[in-house]
């Protein structure tokens, strides 16, 4: 099993913002440098974590970024399903449909094993994702050049 990039930022910009400081709302630009992604990517994320209720994100001077309580107690699995959607390992029905689909096993046992993934990250919250020595790196980030974290004057930016 294999997250998406999109999934793979997500949980990145939650752990990131779950070492921020008391009162530091970093903005999305400020993040995507942070995490050497596209700034378009990276807000797309946010976008999405915002809608979930795990990022806080305000417009505007004093806005920012600012991960909430559910993101920091729900599980990964539980996010992580959020992020990917409901698309199986494998795609049975699309454009060129298999000609095995109406008696192959493969389909039901690779819905169960993307399961059982999900199921084990449901042990694991962001809170603990971020525990030393993951914690350290985190912090130790390098912070982008001429950019305030704190300025903002675009959603979460």
């Amino acid at each position: 099993m294999q997250l998406t990039r999109f999934t793979d930022l997500g949980l990145r910009v939650v752990m990131r913002l779950a070492v921020a400081a008391d009162g530091d709302r970093p903005g999305s630009r400020y993040i995507a440098d942070e995490l050497s992604v596209s700034y378009a990517h990276a807000a797309k994320v946010i976008t999405r974590l915002a809608e979930l209720g795990i990022v806080d994100a305000r417009r505007g001077r004093g806005g920012g970024l600012a991960i909430t309580e559910l993101g920091r107690t729900a599980s990964v699995g539980w996010l992580a399903r959020r992020l990917e959607g409901e698309a199986e390992v494998v795609e049975c029905d699309g454009v060129n449909p298999c000609p095995l689909r109406s008696g192959c096993l493969l389909r039901s046992a690779l819905r169960r094993a993307q399961e059982a993934f999900f199921e084990s990250l449901d042990t694991l919250t962001i809170e603990d994702l971020t525990q030393a020595p993951t914690r350290t790196v985190l912090l130790a980030l390098p912070r982008p050049v001429g950019t305030d974290p704190q300025i903002s004057s675009t959603i979460g930016e």
